[in-house]
């Protein structure tokens, strides 16, 4: 008797938990100018002319819940009042390398949000299994966004770069709650990036996937679009970024999820720069565009 309440007890416990996923469980407010970033962005403790549109923006840093675990994130909202479309922001890297920072989203995101648009983002949870349960930390995101009153999570889009762009491949296979997305450099073959570099596979991708070795192809091919670009939700969109000097993602790999795209007849555009897979010498001009893709097939779609 004892045991079948436990298990009850146990089951009511984990359906709880699951039904408050997304759930914020600390906000707090970030004065920018303490975090690491300010000595890159200012002088003389005031903002250079570039960076002065963050004086119109709020950053908070948020725990909330996926899983029942507490995954860390931020917030980036314009000061002034209104309803705003939101945009997830997906990280690069894993584990503690490439963590979303104030940095990643001022760099990244800034511009875009300044012009009226909600910007959220997870640094996934600390068992990072590089594409795996930690996906859900992106999804939950978009009942984060609920509780956030300036969103509109009514219209959602999704922005990923490098490994982001993996997982923003990876909720549009999952999720029908994205309108539109960007992805930059992002990897859409696996097999081709332990090609390429080696020592992804034995010093990220081995390390992070449960398992991997005894189930090696099925895991690549779960986190490689090019295997099931005909699964991606067919009423989204997607303008997919390729730096042609990428040493990190070889930029084949944009070639070859755009071929799997037209053969779908998938709403997309390929784009490509000489330049890098940070895009370095391009980021005005990433900036312009992330936002006119945004404003075009998010903000004013109908």
């Amino acid at each position: 008797m004892n045991r079948f309440l436990t298990s009850i007890f146990f089951l009511l416990f984990t359906s709880l938990g699951f039904a408050q996923n997304g759930k914020i469980l600390s906000k707090e407010l970030v004065d920018i100018s303490q975090t690491p970033i300010w000595e890159r962005i200012s002088q003389d403790n005031q903002l250079h002319s570039d960076f002065e549109h963050l004086k119109k923006l709020d950053f908070y840093f948020i725990t909330y819940q996926s899983d029942s675990l507490k995954v860390r994130g931020i917030i980036v909202e314009p000061k002034k009042e209104g309803k705003f479309p939101v945009v997830i922001f997906n990280r690069g890297g894993n584990r503690d390398f490439g963590k979303l920072t104030i940095g990643t989203l001022i760099m990244y995101t800034s511009k875009l949000a300044e012009q009226g648009y909600v910007i959220i983002g997870s640094n996934y949870r600390e068992n990072d299994e590089f594409g795996g349960l930690e996906i859900n930390d992106v999804l939950n995101l978009t009942e984060t966004v609920k509780e956030i009153e300036k969103a509109d999570s009514n219209s959602i889009g999704m922005f990923g770069w490098s490994r982001g762009g993996m997982m923003t491949y990876l909720a549009l296979q999952k999720s029908d709650k994205i309108k539109t997305a960007i992805i930059g450099n992002g990897p859409t073959d696996l097999f081709g990036i332990i090609s390429d570099r080696p020592k992804m596979e034995s010093n990220v991708i081995a390390e992070c996937v449960p398992n991997y070795y005894e189930n090696k192809e099925s895991e690549l091919k779960k986190r490689s679009a090019i295997y099931w670009a005909n699964e991606l939700n067919k009423s989204s969109s997607l303008l997919i970024l390729c730096g042609s000097n990428d040493k990190r993602v070889n930029p084949e790999q944009a070639d070859k999820i755009a071929d799997k795209l037209k053969e779908v007849k998938y709403d997309f555009e390929l784009r490509k720069f000489d330049t890098d897979h940070y895009f370095t010498e391009k980021k005005s001009e990433l900036n312009d565009l992330v936002i006119d893709w945004f404003n075009k097939r998010l903000k004013n779609y109908r």
